[in-house]
């Protein structure tokens, strides 16, 4: 079973940087694709970025674009997400989560749908 346990969110302001770190236990080759999606209080959840883990693809959200940079780190095996230029509307809990079992793994990094995560971390923007 996957384990997934995610740090480094806190409290900046507009324009601020934070990078989110996620840790993985229990990895097993049915999982190709891990990413991060987010959700704000009232809010559905939303598919943020992610990585195909075979040959390093990685999708974004429109909204982070340019912004935001997901990666891993094969030395200490974890997976990171890089957030610049952040924006109050980034204000939201953010959870790591790796492909869906549903959909195809690929699919599920295109689509920025996410089956286990972890218990999240929480980043606020303000203005």
């Amino acid at each position: 079973q996957v384990q997934l346990v995610e740090s480094g969110g806190g409290s900046v302001q507009t324009g601020g940087s934070l990078t989110l770190s996620c840790a993985a236990a229990g990895l097993t080759y049915s999982v190709n694709c891990m990413g991060w999606f987010r959700q704000a209080p009232g809010k559905g959840r939303e598919g943020v970025a992610s990585i195909y883990t075979s040959d390093g693809s990685t999708y974004y959200a429109d909204s982070v674009k340019g912004r935001f940079t997901i990666y891993r780190d094969y030395a200490d095996n974890k997976m990171y997400l890089k957030m610049n230029s952040l924006k109050p509307e980034d204000t939201a809990m953010y959870y790591c989560g790796t492909n869906s079992p549903t959909l195809n793994s690929r699919t599920s990094c295109s689509r920025l749908i996410f089956g286990s995560w972890g218990q999240g971390t929480q980043v606020t923007v303000s203005s």
